[in-house]
């Protein structure tokens, strides 16, 4: 057996999670359709907003030594740009990357005038982009993944790091309570219960420390009550399992999935508790030994 100091043998595990359910379940979650579809439910609450950890975040970067004026960030999979402006507020000049132009549109809608001129968006999907062609290679201060699918494989990975001159920080579910909704239609859709671990952060973690770069790790519960329009919520479950499931006709799914969320529905309103442990890992890309 390889050792566990070694890079292999962890490149070698995360790829070993390609049968398990949990990497279904990223593929589901892995589209721009799905996000596209959910952009319409992100940031609703306080409390959601909340569980961004965004000053805490901020204060682990300047720690860091990675938020300082004038600096260059490249954030992959932005979303709405909580963390983006947040970072361009700081004095960040922000290069602002998602491949849902749903989850763009929700960010470009909340872009200030004043935050403008230090805020690139693009429309982009990382897996496909070219760094050397757009002239990244070493060209960021700090580069940025948090819970992205982005980064989900390790050669994401490793094209995130190539990118920083200086640092980079990812997020990730470290452990998480899957909501009633998915496991039930899982089991109605896939005819097996639900065996969705979601800790590629992990093997992200231990993969640093075996190229000796050790992160500063933080863990963070976050919980929070999502209410979405019974619509909202079958285009959502549609967008995931159409990927996830190739044996049932779309017709047959919207049958199951519409039937099930009638069931569960309160005046055509749905509720879904997300709660979970997540990990923030900040790191120096240079080793320290």
């Amino acid at each position: 057996m390889e050792s566990i100091f070694n890079k292999s043998f962890w490149i070698n595990e995360w790829e070993q999670d390609k049968s398990s359910d949990t990497y279904a379940v990223h593929k589901g979650f892995s589209t721009p359709e799905y996000w596209d579809k959910a952009s319409t439910t992100y940031d609703k609450s306080e409390r959601e907003i909340q569980d961004r950890r965004l000053e805490k975040t901020l204060g682990l970067l300047k720690q860091k030594g990675l938020l300082f004026e004038g600096m260059k960030v490249l954030e992959i999979g932005c979303g709405t740009g909580l963390l983006a402006m947040d970072l361009a507020k700081n004095g960040a000049h922000v290069t602002a990357l998602d491949f849902s132009q749903g989850m763009l549109d929700r960010f470009s809608e909340r872009l200030t005038s004043d935050l403008a001129d230090r805020i690139s968006i693009l429309s982009e999907d990382w897996h496909t982009l070219d760094i050397q062609k757009k002239g990244w290679a070493k060209q960021f201060d700090l580069v940025i993944a948090f819970m992205s699918p982005g980064v989900a494989t390790a050669d994401a990975f490793f094209k995130m790091m190539a990118c920083s001159k200086n640092g980079c920080a990812v997020r990730g579910w470290a452990a998480r309570q899957q909501h009633e909704i998915l496991i039930h239609l899982w089991k109605k859709i896939m005819g097996t219960p639900l065996d969705d671990k979601p800790q590629s952060i992990l093997y992200k973690i231990n993969l640093l420390f075996s190229l000796g770069l050790f992160p500063d790790i933080v863990f963070d519960t976050v919980e929070w009550d999502q209410k979405i329009g019974l619509e909202q919520e079958f285009d959502n479950q549609m967008a995931f399992f159409s990927k996830v499931n190739d044996q049932k006709k779309r017709t047959e799914l919207g049958k199951i999935i519409r039937e099930y969320l009638e069931s569960i529905a309160i005046e055509k309103v749905i509720t879904k508790k997300q709660k979970g442990l997540t990990a923030t890992a900040v790191f120096s890309v240079t080793p320290l030994i």
